[in-house]
């Protein structure tokens, strides 16, 4: 498999769609042999076997993951990633992507992995491993809650009390927030909060709010419109 083609297949696996002038502009950013667009376009009139196999395919201008394409999805991933920027990690780590399974396991999924191995699995890693995998790629395609506890139900998990079943949504919660989803780019929903969202956000004032009121006299008309003065109107109802 030559490099480009690497490239190709971690691009699609990263981001789920992408772009032939983005895989150019990253390939020759990492590398010091340039490629030209009509080398990536090669790819995409004449999709290789190695694409096939692991089922990436080219429509339109893009190399697109099978799955986006069966599920109708192309149009709706295209405007969920729309001017969101792009997370590109170093080559090495980029070219790990070439396998489909490969993920960046945060602290947050090492976190849920301990308190499983912990509480349900007594310390055998490979079992907890396999649940822990299965989490993360529901929360990698935005399954709801209910989904993810009927995965623990659904191998005989019990949990002893809803302090444990609220322990365990924290923790999942906060492996989802620190996922790399197709739908950001690459980048993580916290990522994208911290760096591009945050920061648009306008704090409190340091004093409350408050209205000023003009002063009603007694005698003047009363504000609700009823033709009586105020003192024999609204003012003793206030």
């Amino acid at each position: 498999m030559n490099q480009l083609t690497e490239y190709i297949i971690a691009l699609s696996n990263l981001y789920g769609l992408v772009h032939k002038d983005k895989v150019m502009d990253i390939f020759n950013r990492q590398n010091e042999y340039q490629i030209t667009l009509s080398d990536v376009e090669e790819f995409l009139d004449n999709p290789l076997k190695e694409l096939k196999n692991v089922f990436i395919c080219s429509h339109q201008d893009y190399f697109v993951h099978e799955a986006i394409l069966e599920n109708n999805e192309f149009e709706l991933l295209l405007k969920k990633k729309d001017d969101k920027p792009y997370y590109v990690p170093v080559k090495d780590e980029l070219l790990k992507y070439v396998d489909e399974s490969y993920f960046e396991k945060s602290k947050e999924y090492n976190n849920l992995l301990s308190y499983l191995q912990k509480n349900f699995f007594k310390g055998d890693e490979e079992k907890a491993e396999w649940i822990c995998e299965d989490i993360h790629g529901f929360c990698e395609f935005g399954l709801d809650m209910q989904t993810i506890l009927d995965a623990f139900i659904g191998r005989n998990i019990t949990f002893k009390d809803m302090n444990q079943i609220n322990e365990v949504i924290q923790l999942v919660m906060e492996l989802s927030n620190n996922i790399r989803i197709w739908e950001n780019n690459g980048y993580t929903p916290k990522e994208i909060f911290e760096k591009f969202e945050k920061p648009n956000l306008k704090s409190l004032p340091d004093k409350p709010f408050s209205v000023k009121k003009n002063k009603i006299g007694r005698n003047d008309p009363c504000p609700c419109g009823s033709g009586k003065k105020y003192k024999k109107c609204c003012l003793g109802k206030e």
